[in-house]
């Protein structure tokens, strides 16, 4: 019974751990993609994606799901099991994935055909994302299912996202019986719209995450005051406030806040009217999402707002845009407005857009409300930079900059520890990552200090044997090789220039599976398929 760390090891995004819980019998939890900068490579697969039975998954957003149509674009035809609330945000978000993945794809090949370079094929496509969806399971809260032989598991709410969980394994092989416990994202307490964390109450073996690691949220200030200045401020000067923002939850969470301003007269007579645009369809359909889901997942304070036949997301005034032409006339029109366009870190989405539009304007204010990865066009504004490249054009920033604080997703680090004390019966060992380098260090580190419990942030690629409770393999870091940025803050997608040649390599999978299922057979078979393979070999060098 086997554990091997693959993504978010010592970096913030592309969330994949491996279980193998029988012999040869493997499981994935998330399959995420990475996002911004990160510093060190990430291994691959150990085996073929058509090895993997299960994927379980934690949440819909895309750094831990956005890799699961490629996933079945190279084989997987198991079983992925996930929350209701999940399967249904994932539906929508892994469409509007592959449409980025499909126009990038052809704008580079576009680009390619004028300098005679080769053509880009996209990650994944629309119908490998539509695809993958066949394969989904929907799940309720804190229910245990039995997945297979030796291999159960159950849901708790972990207070991140509508729909996100901690996922509870119960894993029996060889007569003995192992709990591990995987957070995903841990929530933020005080949320709007959703509960908070769940506990659990035990486990063998933990894998939490550190994203806020080594840092507090600042529990002072209130978003909606914080908004009621912002609005003030920039209406009194004829400006408008544009919100880049995630379109899943975080998106949902500011129309809470603005219902709240305009139904409590929160601003002057005269700013009462304003307007608010969410220009981006993929936060419409996911504001679905969340009026239709099961009221389990809905915090008090929703639930009184709905039982007195009030919608706790929608006001008047609030407008949404669909095409791309009326995402467009936004920018033309002068009067001062709330935009929330998608692209929460600007690395894509129309957001890019109405930054070209706004960032040189000092009426204007551009709020961000979200996480910024380093390296993203998002970060770089939010650090300070005098101009910035959008659509190849140079732009300055004249625009205000402000950060709505008091809304993470995230827990911090006390919030992280206080959900780990809730532990009846503490793990043996926890495994730190979905940090960066220096916070989920840090963080292992503040584990065993408060709870006297082993703890270590292991690097893509480590190994750990769930049985006897010891390391297999603990790898070394190896750092990324730099690329030279665009500067137009344009997403940076793995883009895959020759299918055939993922093919090759799970074949190679499959034949390093098939070696290993083999050890015990006679010596002569041994020497026939080593003889195979070296004269398949001098065939294609020669």
């Amino acid at each position: 019974m086997k554990i091997t760390f693959l993504g978010a090891a010592h970096q913030v995004t592309g969330s994949h751990t491996l279980v193998e819980w029988s012999n040869n019998r493997f499981f994935l939890v998330d399959y995420g993609m990475e996002q911004g900068e990160n510093d060190f490579e990430m291994a691959d697969l150990p085996v073929s994606p058509s090895l993997i039975e299960y994927v379980f998954l934690t949440h819909a957003h895309i750094d831990h799901s956005g890799l699961l149509p490629l996933l079945y674009k190279q084989g997987f035809r198991g079983r992925i099991y996930a929350t209701a609330e999940t399967t249904a945000l994932c539906s929508i978000m892994l469409a509007d994935s592959a449409h980025i993945q499909e126009t990038d794809a052809a704008s580079e090949t576009k680009k390619n055909l004028r300098t005679g370079g080769p053509e880009v094929i996209p990650l994944y496509t629309a119908e490998d994302a539509a695809n993958t969806m066949n394969f989904f399971n929907p799940c309720e809260y804190n229910e245990i299912y039995m997945i297979d032989e030796g291999l159960s598991i159950r849901f708790t709410d972990a207070g991140h996202l509508l729909g996100s969980s901690f996922i509870e394994f119960f894993l029996e092989d060889q007569g003995e019986t192992v709990k591990l416990v995987c957070s995903g994202d841990v929530g933020n307490i005080n949320q709007p719209i959703i509960k908070d964390p769940q506990a659990i109450s035990d486990a063998d073996y933990l894998l939490i995450e550190s994203t806020y690691g080594m840092r507090l949220h600042d529990t002072v200030k209130e978003p909606i005051p914080i908004l009621i200045d912002v609005l003030k401020k920039t209406f009194e000067r004829k400006g408008s406030v544009i919100i880049p923002s995630f379109a899943v939850g975080r998106t949902q969470e500011l129309l809470y806040f603005f219902r709240e301003i305009k139904q409590n007269h929160l601003l002057p007579h005269d700013m009462e009217g304003f307007q608010v645009y969410v220009d981006s369809p993929l936060a419409n359909e996911a504001t679905a999402v969340f009026l239709q889901c099961d009221p389990i997942c809905l915090d008090e304070e929703t639930l009184a707002i709905m039982s007195e036949g009030k919608n706790p997301i929608w006001f008047d005034g609030l407008n949404t845009t669909v095409s791309s032409e009326e995402s467009k006339a936004l920018n033309a029109d002068p009067a001062p407005k709330v935009i929330i366009a998608s692209g929460g870190m600007c690395e894509g989405g129309r957001i890019r857009h109405h930054l070209k539009h706004h960032l040189w304007d000092e009426r204007n204010m551009i709020l961000f409300v979200g996480y910024q990865a380093v390296g993203t066009l998002g970060r770089i504004i939010h650090d300070g930079a005098p101009s910035v490249k959008i659509f190849g054009e140079q732009i300055d920033v004249n625009a205000e900059i402000a950060v709505l604080d008091g809304v993470s997703g995230h827990a911090d680090r006390d919030g992280l520890l206080r959900w780990l004390s809730n532990f009846e019966k503490k793990p043996s060992y926890v495994f730190v990552n979905h940090g960066d380098d220096e916070s989920c260090t840090a963080f292992s580190k503040s584990i065993t200090e408060q709870f006297s419990i082993p703890s270590l942030a292991p690097y893509s690629g480590s190994e750990f044997d769930l049985l006897s409770g010891e390391w297999i393999r603990l790898t070394d870091p190896v750092l990324k090789k730099k690329t030279t940025p665009s500067g137009d803050g344009a997403v940076s997608v793995k883009k895959q220039t020759n299918g055939d040649y993922l093919e090759l390599k799970n074949a190679l999978l499959d034949l390093t599976t098939y070696i290993g299922r083999i050890s015990g057979h006679a010596n002569n078979e041994f020497r026939e398929l080593t003889r195979k393979i070296r004269a398949l070999i001098n065939d294609q060098e020669n």
